[in-house]
């Protein structure tokens, strides 16, 4: 095996967990710690008589012990990510950076990594360069081993015999690599954890397969309990008194909203919070069984291309267990630029903050850099993030903002509730000569940065003023390099913003 990496966190350096084990005796002590050396049975979920076959019984297992053998996680990669454009212009939607030195695929991949899953493939179609070189690099050469067998892939969508269309949805996505997993079965694997890889949330997953196991259900959807206000917004769960699912409902409203109150203290949630979270919101977060999933995907429902709408439905419907499982923990959905604004600001402001990245238990791993500390000239910081190897030259003030790495941020600037994502090399002045009048990536002497988002490797010049002047809430000037999606100004990767200018 290759030398082992180290993985750096914002507080302090992280070591990326190898070996058979994966998890260093070190960090057995968990912050799930009830998930500790609990047996279950492992048993099959009773499914309906289309699918069911005569099994022998299973021995008793160990979920921290046999995770990483029997459970394979497949990470959904998303579409073009139309909602999140233009910051998937030139990456996948995975690949958006995400707190600093993150990126927002580091969120399901360490969650894995923190309950002992290590076998991880990422389903993605557009863009997946920059997706696979930070997935290669930051995680290759630690996940596996001579006795883990652990990886880390992404699984882009091609042609094939068979098969000669775009994945067609998320459902599609898993049929068309299911040859692939088919194979994972065969060497052990008996469920398959599928994930999003847009969401930020710490999760420890060994208590929903263990939930998956003693239920003997044949799926098993992680639910989020939520107040009317916020219901309306997800695809909504009916449960019955042991938690297995009865009723989906998309997005309803009025009576029909009304109609989907559960007690959600049949899944664990203390009473005070079930009375003012009366509703099970999907989050898109699923255990299947492996002989399950096959079925309903090249058998049952061959046609079907969405897991939440079409094939999790069409299971109950056919007769198979569908459980929910209480998530109680912070979760977004980081679908839209002004969710994804509004997700990274939070993080640098301790009073709001509901996500962090300070957990020793529970790390968030990432590629290592080996980036300089950052540098702050006579600079004014104020409940801010800054990532490695930037420079911030004096007089500037940076107020509740994020700051990327191999940020440059010029002298006398203002920078306030924006996000600057920084850059993916430092450059040369050879480099910087080929730029008109050699300016550097970053952010020009004087200029001021408000509520925007300013894309990697982007070059603002001196005297800008990025503040949204005509307060419009939509504006397409991609061609002069920015666009403004929910009021937020959005310089474009790579751009060229000449001095002077005002948007």
């Amino acid at each position: 095996m290759l030398p082992m990496q180290q993985h750096r966190g914002l507080l302090q350096g992280q070591r990326l967990p190898v070996g058979k084990g994966l998890l260093p005796p070190s960090q057995q002590r968990r912050w799930s710690r009830k998930a500790q050396g609990v047996d279950v049975q492992a048993v099959q979920a009773p499914q309906a008589p289309e699918v069911s076959q005569s099994v022998a019984a299973t021995p008793v297992m160990n979920i921290d012990a046999d995770i990483n053998k029997t459970v394979l996680s497949i990470i959904l990669g998303g579409g073009a990510g139309t909602r999140l454009y233009p910051l998937t212009k030139k990456r996948a939607k995975p690949a958006v950076p995400l707190g600093a030195n993150y990126r927002l695929i580091d969120i399901p991949v360490s969650n894995c990594l923190n309950s002992n899953i290590n076998k991880m493939y990422c389903l993605t179609q557009f863009n997946s360069a920059s997706l696979n070189r930070h997935l290669s690099q930051a995680y290759l050469s630690s996940v596996g081993g001579i006795h883990s067998q652990g990886f880390v892939e992404v699984l882009a969508a091609s042609q094939s015999n068979v098969n000669k269309n775009w994945f067609q949805g998320t459902a599609d996505a898993v049929r068309q690599y299911m040859w692939l997993f088919e194979e994972a079965v065969r060497d052990g694997v008996e469920d398959f954890l599928i994930l999003s890889g847009d969401h930020l949330y710490r999760m420890d997953y060994r208590d929903f397969v263990r939930k998956h196991k003693e239920s003997q259900a044949a799926i098993t959807i992680a639910a989020l309990p939520c107040a009317e206000k916020e219901a309306t917004g997800f695809g909504l769960m009916k449960i019955d008194g042991n938690g297995v699912v009865t009723d989906f409902a998309e997005k309803p409203k009025g009576d029909a909203l009304k109609s989907m109150q559960v007690d959600t203290s049949v899944l664990g949630v203390d009473k005070e919070t079930a009375s003012k979270r009366p509703y099970i919101a999907s989050m898109g977060i699923y255990v299947m069984q492996a002989k399950a999933l096959k079925e309903l995907l090249l058998n049952t429902f061959p046609n079907a291309n969405d897991f939440g709408n079409e094939v999790i439905p069409g299971a109950r419907d056919i007769g198979m267990k569908v459980q929910a499982y209480a998530f109680q923990g912070y979760w977004e959905d980081i679908g839209t630029v002004e969710a994804f604004y509004n997700s990274n600001l939070a993080l640098a402001d301790p009073a709001t903050a509901q996500f962090s990245f300070y957990d020793r238990d529970a790390p968030i791993y990432t590629m290592s850099r080996f980036l300089p500390p950052s540098k702050l000239m006579d600079a004014e910081v104020v409940k801010s993030i800054v990532g490695d190897g930037c420079v911030i030259k004096p007089g500037t003030s940076i107020k509740n903002s994020i700051v990327g790495i191999r940020s440059l941020i010029g002298a006398d600037c203002t920078i306030e509730d924006s996000m600057i994502m920084g850059a993916d090399y430092y450059e040369t002045l050879e480099e910087c000569e080929y730029v008109p009048g050699c300016m550097p990536m970053g952010v020009g002497d004087g200029s001021i940065v408000r509520r925007a988002i300013i894309d990697k490797n982007s070059r603002v010049g001196g005297k800008c003023q990025i503040v949204n002047k005509e307060g419009v809430k939509e504006a397409n000037q991609e061609g002069k390099g920015w666009v403004i999606k929910d009021g937020i100004v959005v310089i474009v990767k790579d751009s060229y913003i000449p001095p002077g200018t005002v948007i």
